[in-house]
């Protein structure tokens, strides 16, 4: 994937705050001091797009950029050091919670995990709670530059072993580093071909559009989730 415009688009308190629900957005959200703004702005090739702070626990809002005017890179507020809520066991921000289980548009969530650490309580807790919805997740685990690739496979390993009760298949997992650019096209990759599979709800269907229907579109009734056996299709 080729990012040529990456545009701020506003920092929402709460869900009812963000835009409309137009394009698909892909969400990064990990524990404070994982290395999330770094990444974000690895990612988008542009630095600053993403505020990077010393104080863990800065991002509050949930921050939104259009990405070549067609999808959204979504900075979720850290869950370890942020204003938090105790609801199913997970402390988080009470608003990422809610963006979380009710934005219809949500095509992916990008856990990021820090590989240069030990399995973390609050990583585990979180995704257990995860675990217990339909949200389209793989794990990104950050800082590969900090170990040796043995110690971050050990690391990783670690880690998988701890969530791998939680699923029936495991997630998809990335590595990367915001300081060497490792792991970028992946990441990029994942998001190129979950685009591709977009158009899903529209594929079924070859038919001239009712008068029904296009009454329907005219009064712009909110697009739907995907039904299951559809989300399976796509390619995480």
């Amino acid at each position: 994937m080729n990012i040529s415009s990456a545009i701020f688009d506003r920092s929402a308190p709460d869900l009812d705050s963000c835009p409309d629900e137009s394009l698909p957005e892909f969400a990064f959200i990990g524990r404070s001091n994982v290395g999330k703004s770094s990444l974000l702005n690895m990612l988008a090739g542009k630095d600053g797009l993403a505020r990077v702070s010393p104080t863990p626990g800065f991002t509050k809002l949930i921050n939104i950029f259009t990405i070549n005017n067609t999808w959204r890179l979504v900075d979720l507020p850290g869950y370890g050091f942020a204003q938090v809520a105790r609801q199913d066991s997970a402390r988080f921000n009470e608003a990422v919670l809610k963006y979380l289980e009710h934005r219809s548009n949500l095509s992916g969530v990008f856990v990021l995990i820090d590989s240069s650490v030990p399995p973390q309580p609050i990583d585990l807790e979180f995704l257990k709670w995860l675990s217990g919805r339909s949200i389209a997740l793989v794990l990104a685990f950050t800082k590969t530059d900090r170990m040796s690739p043995s110690k971050v496979q050990a690391n990783i390993a670690a880690f998988t072993d701890r969530i791998a009760p939680l699923f029936e298949q495991l997630p998809e997992i990335f590595t990367c580093s915001a300081k060497t650019g490792a792991g970028r096209s992946e990441l990029l990759g994942m998001i190129d071909q979950s685009l591709a599979a977009e158009p899903l709800e529209t594929s079924a269907k070859t038919e001239p559009v009712t008068d029904d229907e296009a009454a329907v579109r005219e009064k712009k009734i909110p697009r739907v989730k995907h039904p299951e056996h559809l989300k399976r299709t796509r390619p995480w």
